[in-house]
């Protein structure tokens, strides 16, 4: 597992870390993915994917740290890219949260993979290739009961809402510096209030993949 230990002698210290899994559909649906090839072309069958990962403070969070390098080698984003299908987001990541996680650029993206891999994903939000129909409460229930030791405090659902439906944007889990699923900073990010949550079905394997 990563060494974190520096992370939690900051000061301030890091408190805990984000985890942001973006639901790809939503993304790909956006106007501002049309480039985005990678994650968003057809035959890309993406559902949650890793935004990033983010230091937090007890109040408040650090960005854009003093870093060297600032600069994300090919070899770490090619390895990154199965689970942050982003070249521009790998490297954005890296210079805004990455710098100020007090690791090394390697230990950091380590981090981000051992954490992904600690959540356990629900099936029924594999590959869905139906679009998917349900509430904020009971997405956090399913991964309560996919993840044991995670908590409603652990977890905060992202949406783009639209009266009293919505589409879900992101899950984020928080985690300590130590790995463990750990308490959200209260008012940190924003609950999904929607009465009906909606998810966009991963993109179809039919056309051409670029």
């Amino acid at each position: 597992f990563a060494n974190v230990t520096a992370a939690a002698s900051r000061d301030p210290p890091i408190d805990h870390f984000v985890l942001a899994l973006s639901w790809s559909p939503s993304f790909c649906a956006l106007p501002e993915a049309a480039d985005e090839v990678l994650q968003c072309a057809a035959g890309r069958r993406f559902a949650f994917v890793v935004h990033g990962l983010w230091p937090q403070y007890r109040n408040g969070w650090p960005q854009y740290c003093q870093s060297s390098p600032q600069w994300v080698s090919d070899d770490q984003i090619a390895e990154m890219l199965p689970l942050m299908p982003s070249k521009p987001l790998i490297i954005q990541q890296w210079r805004k949260h990455g710098t100020c996680s007090a690791l090394a650029i390697e230990a950091y993206f380590d981090l981000t993979q051992e954490l992904f891999e600690k959540v356990r994903i629900p099936a029924r939000y594999m590959t869905p290739v139906m679009p998917l129909t349900t509430t904020p409460q009971a997405l956090v229930s399913d991964f309560l009961n996919a993840n044991p030791g995670l908590t409603p405090e652990m977890m905060k659902v992202i949406c783009t809402s639209n009266g009293r439906r919505a589409r879900l944007d992101e899950l984020r889990i928080c985690f300590s510096p130590g790995g463990r699923f750990a308490q959200c900073r209260p008012r940190s990010g924003s609950n999904c209030r929607a009465e009906t949550l909606m998810l966009p079905p991963v993109k179809a394997t039919s056309g051409r993949s670029e």
